[in-house]
């Protein structure tokens, strides 16, 4: 084989791809004004100095319509349209139930229970578009990470590397392995079978999932949100609920200060009447008229009100500017030094009146008090966590009595189209897997039925999508396009096997596998798949060996998306809910590359019978 002539275009854009990955693992600058400048550079070095795509005066110029076309990519639209899908889930509560269920068994033995999690991820991933399985499953991650007092970001990349670990394993587990059965077949290869590649897949796949479950959650780092962080996860909020008729509370009794319904929620004191009962409540069985005083975190008491919305009345819901109902919002607000309510008890505030929302519970930093709610005289510091319309609580933001504390705004699931959400989400889920039409397609179909029957509005579906995860995949494109058309990929490939082709097949093939896994973090593993698939065949016929195990080779390397968060969808996917920054794919994927490529190195010639 013959080296091509490099020219000064595809150094140029060595040079450029080199210092955009420095940058994005540095993160000097924000990920997308790096993924920006490297659009802009390759648009200004190609407009100045064009190149023509195709050769031999037949061709097109590489222009900015080939440079920007990722951002119309179909991978892209399906991530972004699956991220409004996934809010539409968690606005309106439609997989709690489910959550709640894979909570229980984490308590019980989490290692084990996380393990089986991952193991049934790689598995359906095998049979399924990976990407709709993360989709599903990143609410439930994030979920069962709370419960376990662990940050996100321990358990949302082992999710995102557990699909596509078992995408390795059949034809149709990434579209990956279709592509590259596609190229192989158009050059005369036979067609691959379903389970062609099901041994080494699952070998593999395995060898993965053992560091995956074992060593991953170890190298990454405890981060949460900052609002997380921000909002002091245990201090105390003294809260009132009402018992109501029809309340769920109603027949309950408290034990050790708890009730059943109330779960890790400290009763602090029933009213029943004239009467006060404090500790240990012997006897207290909780009836239509009392009133229970308790202290909680924010967290419980959100999850609370998320189970049983019917605990706090709220009065008569306002409607948006469509009509609907508007949704309910928490939020906390801090009683301000030249308030007119310090002094006032809760009773004499009329705060519902003058704001529209209800005051759920109080927390005073100088001490616990004990008492009730509507007795407590404000003072000035108190902060007060408060529920209402979406609308009420941001015109708090004009009050002169309270302040409002931005970061902790947050909206209580819509349950009311839960039912919906479900129904929408199975039929993007099931259209994808059919491939009836294009993932994208399904995605974009879902995005439209989640904002059309109400499981989310405009501004929600907005916010759901990831900026970040935008201009980081139309970089990556348009490194692969500026790759490609200079010949960058091709004399990588040719020089590699230059080099290693009088050592034998098996060296051979395990070089060209480490390169086909670096560059499928670099460029798309589309792009790498149909790329090197061509090289692959060709280097195996001049060495006069079978070409199935180098097909293989592209097979799993091109799976190999661990390093860089734009290698594959569903590390994007997981990229915001994970709270990672691009070095975490390198430190966590890197070692999970070098393992696969070692496994396959040892089995691969005992396997092809090399």
């Amino acid at each position: 084989m013959t080296v091509i002539d490099p020219s000064w275009q595809m150094w140029a854009t060595f040079a450029l791809i080199a210092g955009a990955i420095v940058l994005y693992a540095i993160e000097r600058f924000p990920l997308e004004q790096t993924s920006l400048a490297l659009l802009t550079s390759l648009l200004l070095l190609f407009h100045f100095a064009p190149l023509e795509i195709g050769g031999n005066g037949a061709g097109t110029n590489l222009d900015a319509r080939a440079l920007l076309a990722g951002f119309a990519d179909p991978a892209l639209i399906a991530v972004l349209a699956l991220m409004v899908v996934g809010q539409g889930l968690i606005r309106t509560g439609a997989l709690d139930e489910s959550i709640r269920w894979f909570s229980r068994r984490f308590q019980r033995a989490p290692v084990l229970a996380l393990a089986l999690t991952l193991v049934i991820i790689a598995t359906l991933s095998a049979f399924i578009n990976n990407t709709p399985i993360v989709v599903i499953f990143i609410p439930v991650m994030a979920a069962i990470a709370e419960r376990l007092n662990r940050g996100p970001s321990r358990l949302m990349m082992p999710l995102s590397f557990a699909a596509i670990l078992g995408g390795m394993v059949t034809l149709i587990g990434s579209s990956t392995n279709l592509l590259v059965a596609g190229a192989a077949t158009s050059m005369g290869q036979q067609p691959l079978g379903f389970f062609d590649f099901a041994v080494p897949g699952s070998l593999l796949a395995a060898v993965g999932l053992t560091y995956v479950i074992w060593i991953l959650p170890r190298l990454l780092p405890e981060r949460a949100s900052m609002a997380s962080e921000m909002a002091g996860e245990g201090k105390q909020f003294i809260a009132q609920i009402d018992v109501r008729p029809g309340s769920p509370l109603v027949g309950q009794s408290a034990v050790a200060g708890m009730t059943p319904h109330l779960q890790g929620i400290t009763v602090r004191l029933i009213q029943r009447g004239e009467e006060g009962h404090l500790p240990p409540f012997e006897d207290v069985i909780l009836a239509p008229g009392d009133t229970v005083v308790v202290a909680a975190t924010r967290k419980l008491l959100t999850e609370a009100l998320e189970r049983t919305p019917e605990l706090v009345e709220t009065g008569e819901r306002v409607s948006d500017d469509t009509g609907r109902p508007a949704d309910n919002m928490l939020a906390e607000v801090m009683v301000t030094p030249a308030s007119r309510v310090i002094g006032r008890s809760l009773r004499l505030v009329g705060f519902h009146y003058h704001t529209g929302c209800v005051i759920l519970g109080v927390q005073r930093r100088s001490r616990m008090m004990r008492g009730r709610m509507e007795d407590i005289r404000l003072e000035a510091g108190d902060v007060l966590l408060v529920l209402g319309p979406r609308e009420r609580v941001t015109e708090l933001r004009f009050s002169r009595e309270v302040l409002l504390i931005e970061w902790s705004t947050h909206e209580l699931p819509s349950r009311r189209r839960a039912k919906a959400a479900l129904a929408i989400f199975a039929g993007v889920v099931a259209i994808a897997a059919t491939g009836i039409v294009p993932i994208a397609l399904a995605a974009l179909m879902g995005a439209v039925g989640m904002i059309g029957v109400g499981c989310l509005n405009i501004r929600q579906a907005a916010r759901a999508v990831d900026r970040q995860v935008a201009m980081l995949v139309a970089a990556a494109l348009a490194m692969g396009t500026a790759l490609q058309a200079t010949g960058g990929a091709a004399y990588l490939a040719q020089h590699l096997i230059n080099t290693f082709a009088e050592l034998g097949p098996a060296i051979l093939l395990s070089a060209l596998f480490a390169l086909v896994a670096v560059m499928t973090n670099v460029l798309s593993n589309a792009a790498t798949a149909v790329l090197f698939t061509p090289i692959a065949i060709n280097t195996a016929l001049a060495l006069g060996v079978e070409p199935t195990a180098f097909i293989h080779a592209v097979i799993f390397a091109a799976n190999c998306s661990f390093a860089t968060p734009m290698g594959y969808q569903t590390n994007l996917l997981v990229m915001g809910p994970g709270h990672y920054r691009f070095i975490d794919y390198f430190r966590g994927g890197l070692p999970l590359i070098v393992l696969i490529w070692l496994a396959f190195s040892l089995f691969a010639p005992w396997y092809y019978g090399f």
